[in-house]
């Protein structure tokens, strides 16, 4: 790692944790929403990474959704963050208790509008109670069905059992957003500044009821996103 990567680094964990705490003593959500959005534009501003977003006409000001995204990179709900910009669309990211225990992630996640999501929790209870609190208080929550980041070529991994479940419980209405560009790539590029300049593009998709069964939510959303490659069986639990 050469010495501009070593201080880039070294900004974007104080930044991060000074949000973090920042956030801990903001309990309203249009607040935390703006210090978010400020956090997520001033770090990609940083990075100088622009965000593009198609078809944000389709973004309903103020809506409650069930916002489902790929992910790719550790800076995809910065870009979301800024995809929605315009909308006022404030949600609880579902995340993993190991972004919780982080060094460089756990103030701010455990401060920032999280759900904690255990997977090796026998019992859900806890976890589709706090989504209804979330829902109820008219926020929104964003998850990436993919459980993590995709680090192979494939453009989409399988999607995890729960998330349409997550839309039906609370009666929330699906916005599928696709990241198109690939956000690993363009992470990797704005570090070593190879452009100088590096843009995401970002997908806003149409808005699924959370009645459709038509088909499942995965081969909705590489349907509405003509996502098409080859993919492997997934692997008995």
């Amino acid at each position: 790692m050469n010495f501009n990567l070593i201080i880039k680094a070294i900004y974007a964990a104080f930044l991060t944790n000074k949000i973090g705490i920042k956030l801990k003593k903001i309990h309203v959500s249009a607040e935390k929403l703006k210090i978010r959005r400020d956090y997520a534009g001033t770090l990609l501003g940083k990075l100088g990474i622009v965000v593009e977003v198609r078809g944000k006409e389709k973004l309903v000001k103020g809506e409650q959704y069930l916002l489902v995204s790929n992910h790719r990179s550790i800076i995809d709900p910065l870009i979301i963050e800024i995809a929605l910009k315009d909308a006022d669309i404030y949600g609880h990211w579902i995340a993993k208790k190991e972004l919780f225990n982080s060094f460089f992630f756990g103030v701010f996640t455990r401060n920032a509008g999280t759900i904690l999501l255990d997977r090796d929790s026998k019992q859900m209870n806890s976890f589709f109670k706090t989504t209804k609190e979330c829902v109820t208080q008219g926020d929104s929550i964003f998850v990436f069905p993919e459980g993590t980041r995709t680090k192979d070529d494939a453009r989409l991994s399988h999607f995890k059992d729960g998330s349409q479940l997550i839309a039906v419980k609370n009666r929330l209405n699906i916005l599928p957003v696709y990241i198109k560009t690939d956000s690993n790539d363009a992470l990797k590029q704005a570090l070593s500044k190879k452009p100088k300049n590096s843009t995401v593009v970002i997908e806003i998709g149409d808005v699924i009821n959370y009645k459709d069964r038509s088909m499942g939510l995965e081969d909705a959303y590489r349907q509405m996103f003509d996502i098409v490659e080859h993919r492997k069986k997934k692997r008995s639990l």
